[in-house]
């Protein structure tokens, strides 16, 4: 069974003069639905704001939930923060938390949104507003749900805002696999980072993820892992620049669920980056690795 969370609210109006569009997270929901697979849809519940300050600057927090945040700052995000994002951005926040809960329940659950890693303290960037892996890593210690969360990133940008925000925490591992020559141009310090060439394949891919999560996992032994799932490092994305094929990506979350189950770690899901004109082709990129998830999930019990 798959339990996946979302809400309709993902789905914000497009953003006016940005090129961002929210259309993929309904299609997302539309694709599992349309799958087949057993699933139960859990909806969230907007993140506190104090939660969210925990980790965000209190100066930022309040431009965001006054739906004031200046220009500049707007054209790092890459959108204007209106009331509709600005509902959205909570929502997801909550998204994360939630999956991350029933991760603990279930051993796996997925967030349809959610993966706003280059969120920094101060301010958002490419397309993320406010970081839901860190808020929710933080939280997960905070409350001793965990004593260590793992945050793995494959999206194929670094993911620096959650470098920065858990940096200097004992119980947090960051670990970013990512094409080295991809945005931000300025890399963040994660507590693992492995950039990767341009046109790097299958093979070498999951060869390189494979031998340094194996490790991460057996020296950091957390209690649950936060897994940025972009699907962006696909060959034919339009903000990639790695080769991986469909196989490729499903035998990535393939690995990243055996590695886990082999050693009783619970996983939640975040959507992630995955660009394109198809909107539908991207959805259906990101619904088959939540569901390759829950399969190998299935498998090993």
């Amino acid at each position: 069974m798959l339990h996946f969370v979302h809400h309709s609210s993902y789905v914000a109006p497009a953003p006016r003069g940005s090129a961002f569009r929210f259309n993929k997270y309904g299609l997302v929901r539309e694709a599992l639905e349309t799958s087949g697979s057993a699933m139960t849809i859990h909806a969230p519940n907007p993140m506190p704001r104090e939660w969210i300050e925990d980790v965000h600057d209190h100066d930022y927090v309040d431009e965001v939930m006054m739906a004031t945040v200046p220009k500049a700052k707007e054209r790092r995000i890459g959108f204007a923060v209106t009331p509709d994002i600005r509902e959205r951005s909570l929502l997801a926040q909550g998204g994360t938390w939630l999956a991350a809960l029933l991760a603990l329940e279930h051993g796996f659950a997925a967030n349809g949104a959610g993966g706003s890693h280059h969120a920094l303290p101060d301010t958002g960037a490419g397309y993320c507003v406010l970081n839901d892996l860190a808020v929710a890593a933080n939280r997960l210690v905070a409350e001793g749900r965990a004593r260590r969360v793992l945050v793995l990133d494959c999206d194929v940008h670094q993911g620096d805002g959650t470098a920065v925000l858990l940096a200097g925490q004992p119980e947090m591992f960051t670990l970013s696999l990512h094409a080295e020559k991809n945005f931000p141009v300025r890399k963040a310090r994660s507590s693992l980072d492995i950039g990767l060439p341009d046109g790097l394949a299958d093979a070498g891919y999951l060869d390189t993820l494979e031998s340094n999560l194996r490790a991460a996992l057996d020296q950091f032994a957390p209690d649950i892992i936060l897994y940025q799932a972009g699907v962006d490092p696909h060959r034919d994305d339009r903000l990639g620049r790695l080769a991986l094929s469909d196989a490729g990506l499903e035998a990535r979350e393939r690995l990243v669920m055996r590695e886990a189950r082999r050693r009783g770690v619970p996983l939640a899901s975040v959507l992630g980056g995955g660009y394109g004109d198809d909107h539908g082709t991207v959805a259906a990129r990101h619904a088959r690795t939540i569901l390759s998830l829950a399969h190998e999930a299935q498998k090993h019990g």
